[in-house]
């Protein structure tokens, strides 16, 4: 499955409120989230299980990255860009990242 066959996808199960910043904010929210859902699960194998990172707890945070997916394929629909484009242009912002040597550090425009 392609980013863009998993956005088609996606896209039948969303709901719109039909007003720019409202769908805005509610897919930008479904993000940050479904990723503190993530971070959640992380820390509860830190202070539950002593670091211990079963097969069960990796499904569920499996599950919840699949949730981040969702919210990013709608949301880089409702700005207008196919997945398959955003996924790209990430791949390529990296790779140019790494060829400067500037993998790390801070900033957007490095």
């Amino acid at each position: 499955m392609t980013l863009d066959e998993y956005q088609a996808a996606a896209l039948t199960t969303a709901q719109w409120h039909g007003d720019e910043l409202i769908d805005l904010t509610h897919w930008a929210l479904g993000v940050t989230g479904e990723a503190g859902e993530i971070a959640e699960k992380v820390k509860k194998i830190i202070r539950d299980a002593k670091g211990e990172v079963s097969a069960e707890a990796k499904q569920e945070i499996m599950k919840e990255v699949g949730d981040v997916l969702w919210y990013l394929s709608i949301l880089s629909h409702h700005l207008g860009y196919k997945f398959d484009v955003v996924g790209q242009h990430n791949i390529e912002k990296l790779k140019n990242r790494k060829q400067q040597n500037k993998i790390s550090g801070s900033g957007d425009n490095r």
